[in-house]
This record gives structure tokens, sequence and C-alpha cells, in this order.
């Protein structure tokens, strides 16, 4: 595994629990350390976990030599937005020279990292074959979208369907014979840019599902109208409707991010906008903005400013119950409050310092003083280590984001 972070690591899991011989690679030599150690850095490997690995044989490492032998090697490495609105393959590229340094006959390469559509046939399948083996002949390419859910219960890498695409027929057998030794159900795509685009088409139909509930979020208000009991009502149907929420702002590795991967893509060769993803990403990037100028009207209600006012943020993580900050709304949520000159303190029981704007800001420790000690209080995330009702019984105005409390004095989004 290329790349021991929230992809590398599960899958690194499962592997060994199916058997495998594995070994992670990672340029990072804390996180190599820590692990061969038993610490673990990912919300939903324990120490434990990491235990059970290293007593079945896995080790991590930073050196390319120990890729050298490897019957498969898989990329799990980062893609972030690039300045130009598509990824950033700086690491992929990276791990791909790394692999054709000791690349050998009969290898299989997959490639996990999310991406644009050609990017395994056209990026990765050059840089591999630099050194004369040829792909489809000497070795095999395929690309398998990861679906890590971090904190989901429910689906993990073992039992979420893994979809499997190859350059070649031979490469997808050899791939899909790979995932099926630790994955319940292995579904093959009739080639790599399938499954490429497979995973933009995931994450692009919530990016826009999430942006029309967002939307409506703001003239239900205006009119008077309760959007989370319309929601509950449609939801009553058993065909033809899935509930998304309103909050917020979108946040992770996925839904912020991969969208634009697919309309930049769209844009670059085929000259015309993907206006569909183009109006989510505007609708759910000015969320935070219009939960700050709700937050003022919930102040001005009382004829106080929010310049001066102490406001408490609740829940600063990307999703509930795990400390991945990544893309957080609550960062943009915060920097609009400081900008408009609010007292900021914030809690959540799984971070203990945030960072916004450049200073680090202390978690507070005593929530009930926090709260009572509060102008205005914002549920931005809801843990489940929160009783948001009796949060919003304690404090003197509560804005709920999330739609989590039917306390009758909280304001919901």
């Amino acid at each position: 595994m290329i790349g021991l972070g929230y992809v590398g690591l599960p899958l690194a899991r499962e592997a060994v629990r199916g058997g495998l011989v594995v070994r992670g690679f990672d340029v990072t030599t804390s996180l190599v350390d820590a692990l061969n150690e038993g610490r673990s850095h990912v919300d939903d490997i324990s120490d434990g976990d990491v235990a059970e690995m290293l007593g079945a044989g896995f080790r991590a490492t930073g050196d390319v030599e120990d890729i050298r032998g490897a019957a498969a090697v898989v990329i799990c490495v980062p893609t972030p937005l690039g300045q130009d609105g598509g990824p950033d393959l700086g690491a992929v590229i990276a791990a791909t020279r790394t692999i054709a340094g000791v690349l050998e006959p009969g290898m299989v390469v997959v490639l996990e990292s999310t991406t644009y559509p050609g990017t395994t046939e056209e990026v990765l399948k050059p840089i591999l074959e630099e050194g004369g083996l040829r792909c489809g002949e000497d070795f095999h390419l395929a690309f398998s979208p990861e679906r890590i859910d971090p904190g989901n219960a429910t689906y993990g890498m073992k039992n979420t369907p893994k979809v499997v695409g190859g350059l070649t027929p031979e490469a997808t057998e050899r791939a899909a014979a790979l995932y099926s030794r630790f994955v319940d159900t292995v579904v093959v795509a009739k080639g790599a840019r399938e499954a490429e685009t497979a995973k933009l088409l995931e994450n692009t139909y919530r990016h826009i599902n999430i942006a029309l509930v967002n939307e409506m979020a703001r003239f239900c208000h205006e009119l008077g109208i309760d959007l989370w009991d319309v929601i509950r009502l449609a939801k009553t149907k058993p065909f033809g409707f899935q509930a998304f929420y309103p909050g917020p702002g979108v946040g992770g590795h996925c839904i912020p991010i991969d969208p634009n991967y697919l309309s930049h893509n769209v844009r670059s060769r085929l000259g015309y906008p993907f206006r569909f993803v183009e109006l989510a990403q505007e609708i759910n990037a000015t969320m935070p903005a219009y939960v700050v100028r709700r937050a003022q009207d919930i102040l001005n209600e009382d004829a106080k400013a929010m310049r001066g006012s102490r406001v408490l943020l609740l829940g600063v993580t990307y999703k509930p119950n795990i400390a991945d900050q990544r893309e957080s709304p609550a960062v943009a949520v915060a920097r609009n409050l400081l900008s408009h000159g609010a007292d900021l303190v914030f809690h959540d029981p799984h971070v203990e310092q945030w960072h916004v704007n450049g200073d680090t800001l202390d978690r507070v420790e005593d929530l009930d003083t926090a709260i009572a000690e509060a102008d205005l209080v914002i549920l931005v995330q809801n843990h489940s280590a929160y009783d948001v009702d009796v949060l919003a019984e304690k404090s003197v105005r509560f804005f709920d984001t999330k739609g989590a409390t039917t306390h009758p004095d909280a304001i919901r989004l």
C-alpha cells in the first residue's frame, strides 16, 4: 500500500485480515514509526487494530526497496484540489515514479486516489513504461475508487462493494482477484475510465442534491416553511425520493472536491461547463456566509451586535463522531464570524486545538460555563456526545444548523 492515511490504512487492515502479506509505504517518517510502534492516526483504526496487523506480519516502511517483489501495489495518496480547479496529481505522480523504479514483470498496479477520467491510462501508464516494461504485457494497471466513509459504523472496507476497472481485461481480472481476497463484493467495470467516472458520479450526485436542499433552506426560511418537516414528510414516499439535508456547508475529502475534477475535465477537454456542478459548488460554498448572516439576524432580534458578542461553535469536524477536519465548513463559518468582530470560542469532544486564520484556539473545557457565557451558541456538527435539546435549553440563543433539536426555543437553519 502506497500511502497510509484514511484510505490506505483501512485497506491494509482488511488485506492483512484476508491473509495477505502486506507492507505499507509512506514518506512521512513519524507516521511510519508510530504505526510500527502500534499507534494509529486514523479515526476508524484503533491502536488495537494496528497491533493485530503487526502481529500478522504487517510493517510500515519508508524504504522504496521494500516495495520490490510485491505481487500488487496499490496507490492510496491524496489528490487535493489544485489551483486550476483540477486535481493536484503531485502525490500520485511521485508514487507512480517510486513504483516505476522497482516495477517487475507480473506486478499489478492499482490506483485508488480519486481523479479525473483518463488519469490511469494517460498519466500512470507512460511513467510505468519508462523503464521498458509494457502495460498489458509485462505488468497490469487498473483503477479502483476508494469508498471510505470515516465514522460509518455500518459500511466499512470489507462490506462496501469494490469497483474495479483495468486498462485490459486481464488487468481487470487480476485486480478483481486481489480485492476478492478481502472484500465481500467486487464489481467489474468495462474499463478504467468507467471506474474513474463512477467515483465522480457518486459524489457529484450527493453534491448536487445537498445544494438543492441548501437553496431550499434559504427560501423556506423566508417563506416561513419548516424545511426539516418538509423533508420528513417527503421521505415517507417509499420510492422516487432520497432524503438529503441542509447544513452550514459541505466538508470532507470527497464532496467539496471530487465534483470539481469532473467539471474541470469537461471544461478543459470539451470546452463547455458542467453547469450542475458549478451551480452546486456556488450554492454550497456560500452556506457558511449564509449561516453567519442568520446568526447576525438572531442577535439583532434582541438588539445585540455581532461585534463583541460571545459566539460558541459546537462541533468543528466535517462529520459527526470523528476528529477529521478536512474541508470542514466550520472554518469558513469561524472566519466569517471573526470578520464581523465576534468573540469566538469552540467546543468539540474530538478536537482539543483548532486552527483558524493562523491562530490556534483551545477548546473550552467547561461546556456548561461556556454555554452560560455565550450570547449565541451555533451547532455546526452534531456529535453524539451532545444532548442538543439540553444544550438548547441552557443557551440564551441556540442556532441549530443540523436540524438536530426539537427544542421550541432553538432556531433551525
